[in-house]
């Protein structure tokens, strides 16, 4: 059976007992039993008796339709709490033509009882359509969260390897121009920090360069 094995942050390689070859289309057996079809790259290393392959997905799923599928649930839940908070408020509409007319209850008289309850009725519609209304809001935050998000690129991704070579060759630039005072330091630790960043992006780089190269 193969199974999927953690490789670096975002990516999960495939460990198999058989050898494949690059195009291979076999099946990854996830820790809850679901079966997903992957087609092999590259073999990453062997270990034990088993062999490690990068693979991606043979229906085209990843990070980004995963951001695409989750931006588009959170919308949906916000439309949804949206409308219930619309249902609701206009629910507490009712008997406002009364309600408008500001007269006092009646203490003892036989509408007394109708006239709390109304306005009781009214109250916990308002509270619910506010409630519903601060629920869309927090759904569409997340909605547009994910939304951007669909345009990622980390390293269980083939496109990878040339986002991180031209993030790598922009970074060098970045530090080049820096050192030789092209770019104005913003403080101290400028110069530290754009190394620091080019070291980040070279290692990548040679693992993107591993994984799909």
């Amino acid at each position: 059976m193969n199974t999927y094995s953690k490789f670096c942050p975002n990516v999960f390689i495939a460990k198999c007992e058989e050898q494949y070859e690059k195009g291979d289309v076999i099946e990854l057996t996830t820790k809850y039993g679901k079966i997903n079809e992957s087609i092999v790259f590259n073999l990453i290393y062997e270990k034990d008796g088993f062999f490690y392959y990068s693979i991606i997905r043979a229906d085209g799923f990843n990070i980004q339709e995963r951001a695409k599928q989750k931006a588009e649930k959170y919308e949906n839940w916000a439309n949804s709490a949206e409308n219930k908070s619309n249902q609701y408020y206009k629910a507490s509409q009712e008997g406002k033509d009364f309600l408008a007319l500001a007269e006092p209850i009646k203490i003892g008289h036989h509408s007394e009882k109708r006239h709390r309850a109304l306005i009781d009725r009214n109250w916990s519609r308002i509270g619910k359509s506010v409630e519903y209304s601060e629920k869309a809001s927090e759904h569409e935050n997340k909605a547009e969260y994910w939304a951007k998000k669909a345009n990622d690129i980390n390293l269980s991704m083939p496109e990878s390897l040339d986002f991180y070579e031209f993030k790598l060759e922009e970074a060098k630039q970045y530090h080049t121009d820096m050192k030789t005072g092209k770019i104005e330091k913003s403080h101290s630790f400028s110069l530290t920090y754009a190394k620091k960043e080019v070291n980040e992006l070279q290692k990548k780089f040679d693992l993107a360069v591993k994984l799909w190269a």
